[in-house]
């Protein structure tokens, strides 16, 4: 499906907000959704584009853009996170915090969509820069953010100490009080908590875990390949070979490594943090990216960017599943001809749910200033992504539709139902 653009605003053209528009769009005719519900699910409810000057190391003065995209409300405060990266800008911004929408939505959390962002390279900052940036950047969005109006969290490079530095400067603007609601993915010890930085891969191998269970399968001894080894990709891969998987080949950016009898994940991790690279490890084949996408694999798990998959190349894909640990790696039109192809795919707004699912109960401990064990936090977090999966997967199979359709269908009916309660003020 395809929409004339002519009058559209630049930052609503982004390929990843035209692919949320299309899944919008097929999501309301499965689900016979109000029109006007559907009209109103199209647009964020407000972007903000701020300047953040920051005074650099040799006490020169640079000026970056930030953004905070705040998508939709209806069903809690916004909720999504921040990523610094130098080809961030709104059109991307408001695409992801579309996603963070739906996310939440079929995930049945009491929240909102949004994301943020800087355009800027990170790994070119020093510590001290990072600081500034992430401080100023804070202050300019500060009258927009709070633990009852929209409450980030990291994203793609960002981390805990950076959640720190919002905290705290969002206290400090608050007369001093702190505020640790405002933001999750902090460090444990200022309100952070337990099984934060694992959740995103847990989930991943919680969902993928279930997959298998519906087609009859199992984990163990499974041949998963998973492409991205940052903080989503490396846990995945450690949790899924903790549970008997033969994780046989993981890449990054510069390619990666392929062992048929199966890669040994913690060494792996070890290899990674002292070469920076996947390449050269230890009795494994190195590999190119392109090579993992046409392996015959019983599941592939993209962990990394989006778009990775498309029309091009879905004919080329060897997995017979596909759990999407990144934010759209498979298109919509890639989707359709997996789906014809009969590869099982579960899409990223339930897939990689882990991540917001755990922020979500670290902001409900922050409220209460009371702390969960992490056997509970993971025991908790199985049990809601799960269910999630089976909402959707009764829906695919009442719908006769593929995952990512019944998701999609899932989360906009929650949405239309809460909208047509709540109304539309004015009238």
């Amino acid at each position: 499906m395809s929409y004339n653009l002519d009058n559209t605003p630049e930052h609503l053209k982004g390929p990843l907000f035209q692919n949320a528009l299309q899944a919008i769009d097929e999501a309301g005719t499965l689900m016979k959704i109000d029109p006007n519900i559907l009209a109103r699910l199209k647009s964020p409810r407000r972007c903000i584009v701020v300047s953040v000057p920051v005074r650099m190391d040799d006490q020169s003065v640079q000026v970056f853009t930030g953004y905070r995209v705040q998508y939709n409300t209806t069903l809690g405060p916004y909720k999504g996170g921040i990523r610094y990266h130098q080809k961030v800008d709104l059109s991307e911004v408001v695409g992801l915090a579309a996603l963070m929408t739906f996310k939440n939505s079929v995930l049945g959390l009491p929240y909102g969509g949004a994301k943020g962002g800087v355009t800027v390279d990170p790994t070119k900052l020093s510590r001290t820069e990072k600081q500034n940036l992430t401080r100023r950047y804070t202050s300019e969005i500060s009258q927009f953010i709070g633990p009852a109006k929209d409450i980030p969290a990291p994203d793609v490079g960002t981390d805990p100490q950076t959640m720190a530095w919002l905290m705290d400067t969002y206290s400090q603007e608050q007369g001093g009080f702190t505020q640790p609601g405002v933001v999750t993915g902090k460090p444990i010890e200022i309100g952070g908590s337990l099984g934060r930085t694992g959740a995103t891969g847990l989930g991943v191998v919680y969902i993928t875990e279930r997959a298998f269970e519906v087609q009859g399968k199992t984990i163990k001894g499974s041949s998963l390949g998973i492409q991205g080894f940052g903080n989503v990709g490396s846990h995945a891969a450690l949790y899924a070979f903790e549970r008997g998987a033969k994780v046989v080949a993981v890449t990054d950016l510069d390619g990666g490594c392929f062992n048929g009898d199966g890669l040994n994940i913690p060494s792996l991790i070890e290899h990674f943090k002292q070469n920076k690279t996947l390449r050269g490890f230890k009795g494994a084949k190195d590999i190119q990216n392109n090579e993992l996408i046409t392996m015959p694999l019983d599941a592939l798990l993209p962990c990394a960017l989006e778009g990775v998959i498309d029309v091009k190349n879905a004919a080329s894909v060897g997995a017979k599943m596909i759990v999407e640990g990144a934010n759209g790696p498979v298109t919509i039109d890639a989707t359709k001809l997996l789906h014809d192809r009969g590869v099982f795919i579960v899409p990223d707004i339930i897939a990689n749910g882990g991540g917001v699912i755990v922020s979500y109960f670290e902001w409900v401990q922050d409220i209460m200033s009371f702390f969960w064990e992490e056997d509970d936090i993971n025991g908790k977090l199985k049990s809601i992504i799960t269910k999630a999966f089976n909402t959707t997967w009764d829906t695919a199979k009442e719908k006769k539709v593929d995952m990512r359709s019944a998701a999609m269908g899932v989360a906009v009916k929650r949405l239309e139902k809460a909208m047509l309660l709540r109304g539309l003020y004015p009238r």
